[in-house]
């Protein structure tokens, strides 16, 4: 270990008192300020402990109220009003001059077994009876536990801080997921679709509540406690999905370029997947993003800027062929392709932007698309696609030309060959210094202007766009990588920007007149069309990257795979109701289980262990123990090795040869692979942590992830810092840190702010060093959680913003059910002289030897580990010795003489916020501690490994059963339901006609009124299908068009929009003959004789909704297109009427593909 000289250590002695300690709570960074202290010797005690009983720990109900706590359910910044907690700020009602010791007495002595060799104590004993191992150890317990980010956080039954949710894909360990990751979800009225890394599935809406199939069951690990759901046949990874309505079909883009569909209603079987339909080759790179147009065809954008039209005629004729045909239907599809792209190139010079296509979105009020990249947009109009606008994210219209990465280098090396040649030939007579100088100068001109360029883009990623919606209103939304939200008109001018939150946007999701937005950071925020927010929460513990609006609920998609449900009024009454109700049945979904967890600590000096070490010190406690956490120090030090280890850090490399070597020895003291499963581990520099697993425990652990901090010069090397592992054991967060912290006596307020430094910038990740590390959908955000948003009411974006600034984010071990610290803290002994250490530890009197420990003085007033528990020290100092020595006489005896110290030590903090609590789900985690020694036998170090057992209680949620009762509240209550009812109120509105005439080239004017006074109308304008007139008078057989788009030869504008109570809005239903140039021959349409002569007659449906309704009514239409005015005699329809017309009645059905009786 790094020491200073021997005289540093005495000067620094002399300023300390020798003195038994007071009781006083005090702390030693004040004492060592003091420079009036005289250096005096206590005489040397007989005994070591005076009489004082101490009381066995026991655990008692503390009456706690419920909240809740299962999978991610906390809640860090709940400001419920009910609170479990009791304040840890002054030691949990502990007074200053006392001590608190969980189960125990306060007294000024506490064990009187401490001295006794072999009774109570380990001491360098390691042969334990086990009777006795089975007690709980008595537990010290620090200050300043009770406030701020080392307050406890709470959990509950039901989460207070947000609505209650629908549990359709409890959060999967992320282990379980490799090649099944979802990646998108799209809604139906009667299911729900999910695009996964091998194909899709699919959830039935009314089995949402059915429970899962459980370990064992048909189903794969992770999905044990999602509601039942079918399977398709393998394929490439989806990347995208969109619903056709008019068709029963889904779209699905995917990784392998191929765009493919799949039938909603075909019947489903459990124990068949099934299989795609038509299916062609889009794209040669990825499919990114999908959308129907108001007019039926399919767009698809790519990597590049890459868009592509598929017309819906060649896709309508592939759907008709049969399935022996499929090669043929996927020809004839791809020869119809249009790339727009190549388009509006001329020259070689493209107009729109070569960004990956992030989003495409279809416009429906003027029958636009817009096409999203990171950086800027591209504006088009459906019917013609033709290019409108291209303007960037800040609203500037862009008419630079925009080249690829690849194009630009190719101009820049271009350019660089250029300006070598005329430079040659310019100063030819310059000589080859001459010509070699230009050419460097040459050169470095235009990598400059390739890094000037890289670093604007760089200075511009926090702008980049994310994600965009069309919004009731015909508004644009879309949200930035810095949170910021930006609203455009329709013509692509920005009009506003809101922060709500200053994570970046992932998704939209509208719904009436709601906008739903998911954040990286897990925050789901409801905002109105005005952009003031409603509500926001955390949805979930990872990012929400999806959001699909079905039939009164909103689902949510995390990366990590799970899916919730939220009812579209939330947060509202009813959600107060289902809560109360959910948590009066929590003893039928609560389980509890026993884990035990050995956690071990050496500081192995740059040395190697035998097996026969390694084995005394972990092999010979660990058959009832579960996991088994090591962490290492001084695992390989040197300068050198410090600055590559730096450097290492700096581009994601972590891990050494001398680290692997550690990790495989201590697996085969372990038994790995028959016995124990390595998860993973973390190195930085010389620390290194590793954690293990029993085998059958395995299935209830994952999720692990790792962190590191450096400690050491300038906050960057990591000689000095800690690395720390993040796992999920029964649905809990657990965290275990290993520490190295500051050396030397006087130290101690280095080693506080060390401490200090690492709880508040532990940052957990992916670590490559990670065994099992599923690569599926993964974000490259470090993610602070902000502050927890309103859960109900309503409030101001001015109050949200200044609420979220409030409260500093809380770090990430804050959030954890259970924390510990394992390491070589570096506190040492004060106010003790070297022999006076070494004459308490050799009579193993080692009460006073505590009084004289520097991290418990520091604890007590609150400075370090504040609110952490550790059991009571029954073993000599484990640091410094002589290696290879044996025995309490290998302690230093050299010219330094190193006074004892307790350096190595095992910290921890669960969930109870008072010294005793009952395990349950407002408390959920439990811990005890068995055994808590050193093995001072081992002698391969200068310090002894110390282990400690712990004995948990974890207390969690059996989600499947909580889905199945969520269900039953929502069923059964009467109120409930009474309220929910609520979502079917529809404002009554009323069309001016249900028939249409139109000739060529000729206008009619629809007149939609809505009579409701409170409640604002949404309405939108579909096609259910279009038919050719029958000269025969048969039936007309109607056709729908992709996504229930308009015929190419009709206009509907606007085709949505919102209608004010008691007002009314006008649409324009328009004839206009469309031909493309290709279409024409000497100016005269090639099928101006074919069946484009003929009458045509299209149903158009207007769905009315309300402004958040999960009904919708129906208006039918009849829109005839007249060829001939000869023709145009033979309808005795209301012509004339059209434009004024009777009003028809409202007809409410809850399918809108329904028809009502026909109108003549």
């Amino acid at each position: 270990m790094d020491e200073r000289t021997e005289d540093d250590d005495r000067e620094a002695l002399a300023g300390l008192s020798s003195a038994p300690p007071p009781r006083k709570s005090h702390s030693l960074s004040q004492q060592l300020r003091a420079s009036s202290a005289q250096k005096r010797h206590h005489q040397m005690r007989k005994h070591s402990l005076d009489d004082v009983h101490v009381v066995p720990k026991n655990i008692h109900n503390n009456n706690a109220d419920y909240y809740d706590s299962s999978d991610d359910d906390f809640f860090p910044y709940s400001t419920s009003s009910t609170n479990t907690t009791t304040s840890m700020n002054t030691n949990v009602g502990v007074g200053p001059d006392q001590e608190l010791y969980a189960g125990g007495s306060h007294s000024q002595r506490l064990d009187q077994s401490l001295c006794m060799e072999g009774e109570g104590g380990h001491g360098d004993l390691d042969h334990h009876d086990g009777s006795r191992e089975s007690q709980p150890l008595p537990e010290f317990i620090g200050s300043g536990g009770g406030a701020g980010i080392f307050k406890v956080p709470t959990r509950a039954s039901v989460h207070p801080g947000r609505p209650p949710c629908l549990e359709l894909r409890p959060h999967p360990l992320r282990e379980t997921q490799v090649g099944r990751f979802l990646r998108t979800i799209a809604c139906t009225d009667t299911q729900l679709w999910a695009g996964q890394e091998g194909g899709v599935r699919v959830w039935n809406l009314k089995d949402v509540f059915e429970p899962g199939c459980g370990l064992g069951g048909r189903v794969l690990r992770g999905d044990e406690d999602a509601a039942p759901y079918y399977e398709s046949a393998n394929s490439s990874p989806t990347l995208c999905l969109m619903v056709d309505s008019g068709t029963r079909l889904i779209w699905t883009g995917h990784k392998d370029g191929k765009i493919r569909s799949w039938k909603m209603d075909q019947p489903l079987d459990s124990s068949t997947p099934f299989k795609e339909g038509l299916s062609w080759q889009a794209h040669r790179a990825p499919v990114l993003a999908m959308v129907f147009t108001s007019y039926g065809d399919m767009w698809s954008g790519s990597e590049g800027g890459v868009i592509k039209i598929w017309p819906w005629e060649s896709i309508e004729k592939s759907l008709s062929l049969k399935p022996e045909e499929r090669h043929m239907a996927a020809l004839l599809v791809e020869r119809s392709c249009i790339d727009l792209r190549s388009q509006v190139t001329v020259n070689g010079v493209c107009s729109i932007s070569s960004q990956d296509v992030k989003c495409l979105v279809s416009d429906n009020f003027r029958a636009k698309v817009w096409c999203a990249g990171s950086m800027s947009f591209s504006l088009w109009d459906a019917r013609t696609r033709e290019l409108v606008k291209v303007f960037n994210i800040d609203g500037q219209t862009e008419n630079r030309v925009d080249m690829s990465s690849v194009q630009q280098d190719q101009a820049v090396e271009d350019e660089m060959k250029v300006k070598f040649v005329s430079t040659s030939k310019k100063e030819k007579s310059g000589g080859f210094l001459q010509r070699s100088r230009n050419a460097i100068m040459g050169a470095a001109d235009a990598v400059r202007r390739v890094a000037t360029r890289g670093a604007g883009a760089f200075v511009e990623d926090t702008k980049k766009t994310e994600a965009l919606v069309l919004t009731a209103d015909g508004m644009i939304w879309s949200g930035c990588t810095n949170g910021l939200l930006v609203q455009w008109d329709g013509n692509g001018n920005r009009v506003q920007d809101f922060n709500h939150h200053p994570c970046s946007v992932q998704c939209f999701c509208t719904l009436g007149t709601r906008i739903y937005v998911g954040y990286v950071s897990g925050m789901m925020q409801v905002l109105d069309l005005e952009g003031n927010l409603i509500a926001g929460w955390i949805a979930h513990s990872s990012p929400v990257i999806k959001l699909a609006a079905g039939t009164g609920s909103v689902f949510s998609l995390a990366t990590h795979g799970g899916i919730r449900g939220w009812n579209i009024k939330s947060p509202g009454p009813a959600d107060n109701l289902v809560r109360s109700e959910l948590a009066a049945k929590e003893h039928v979904y609560t389980r509890t289980d026993n884990v035990r967890i050995l956690i071990g600590t050496w500081n192995v000096g740059q040395g190697r262990a035998s097996q026969d070490s390694l084995k005394s010190w972990l092999g010979s406690v660990v058959p009832d123990v579960g996991i088994v956490v090591v962490g290492l120090q001084e695992v390989e030090m040197g300068a050198g090795f410090l600055a590559m280890s730096a450097a290492k850090e700096t581009v994601g490399l972590e891990g050494s040869s001398v680290g692997h070597w550690w990790l495989d020895n201590i697996g085969k003291a372990l038994e790995e692979g028959r016995t124990f499963e390595r998860m993973g581990s973390r190195q930085l520099a010389g620390l290194l942590i590793s954690l293990w697993v029993r085998k059958n425990l395995r299935t209830h652990v994952g999720d692990i992830d790792a962190g590191a901090v450096p400690c050491g010069f300038g906050r960057a090397i990591g000689n000095k810092g800690g690395v720390g592992l993040r796992i999920r054991v029964y649905d809990r967060i657990m965290c275990f840190v290993n520490c190295h912290l500051a050396a030397h006596l006087e130290a101690v307020n280095r080693r506080n702010a060390d401490f200090d430094h690492i709880y508040r910038n532990m940052v957990f990740n992916r670590s490559s060093l990670i065994n099992n590390a599923a690569a599926g959908v993964a974000t490259s955000v470090n993610m602070t959680r902000p502050t927890n948003a309103s859960g109900s009411g309503s409030s101001s974006s001015s109050s949200s913003s200044s609420g979220s600034s409030e409260e500093a984010a809380r770090p990430e071990l804050a959030e954890a059910d259970m924390v510990v610290f394992l390491g070589d803290f570096n506190y040492r002994l004060f106010g003790i002289s070297y022999d006076e250490a070494r004459d308490f530890v050799s009579q193993r009197c080692f009460d006073w030897l505590r009084e004289k420990d520097q991290l418990r003085a520091e604890m007590k007033a609150g400075k370090v580990f504040q609110g952490m528990r550790e059991a009571l020290i029954r073993f000599p100092p484990t640091y410094k010795f002589e290696r290879h020595q044996a025995g309490l006489a290998g302690y230093d005896s050299g010219e330094k003489k190193r006074i004892p110290a307790w350096c190595d030590r095992i910290i921890y903090r669960d969930n109870r916020s008072s010294p005793v609590s009952e395990c349950g789900l407002e408390c959920p985690i439990v811990s005890s501690i068995l055994q808590y020694d050193a093995c001072m036998d081992v002698t391969d170090s200068d310090h002894k490994p110390v282990r400690c057992k712990l004995s948990l209680q974890i207390a969690h949620v059996d989600r499947s059963v909580r889905r199945k009762e969520f269900g039953e509240v929502i069923k059964s209550n009467e109120k409930i339901r009474s309220m929910l009812g609520e979502l079917n109120y529809v404002p009554e509105t009323t069309v001016n006609t249900n028939t249409i005439i139109l000739q060529n080239q000729d206008t009619s004017i629809l007149c939609i009124t809505n009579k409701c006074v409170k409640d604002m109308a949404v309405f939108r304008i579909i096609c259910e299908g279009q038919s050719t007139v029958k000269e025969d008078g048969d039936e007309p057989d109607y056709r729908a068009r992709g996504a229930n788009g308009l015929p190419r030869w009709l206009e509907v504008t606007p085709a949505a929009g919102m209608i004010k109570p008691e007002q009314s809005v006008e649409v324009s239903v328009h004839h206009e003959e469309f031909h493309t140039l290709e279409e024409f021959v000497d100016g005269i349409p090639q099928n101006w004789w074919c069946e484009d002569t003929r009458d045509k007659e299209v149903i158009l449906i207007v769905n009315v909704t309300g402004s958040c309704s999960a009904q919708t009514f129906s208006h039918r239409v009849r829109v005839r297109h007249c060829f001939s005015s000869a023709k145009t005699i033979r309808i005795v329809s209301k012509s004339n009427s059209s434009r004024k017309g009777q009003a028809s009645p409202v007809h409410r059905q809850s399918n809108n593909s329904s028809s009502e009786a026909k109108q003549t």
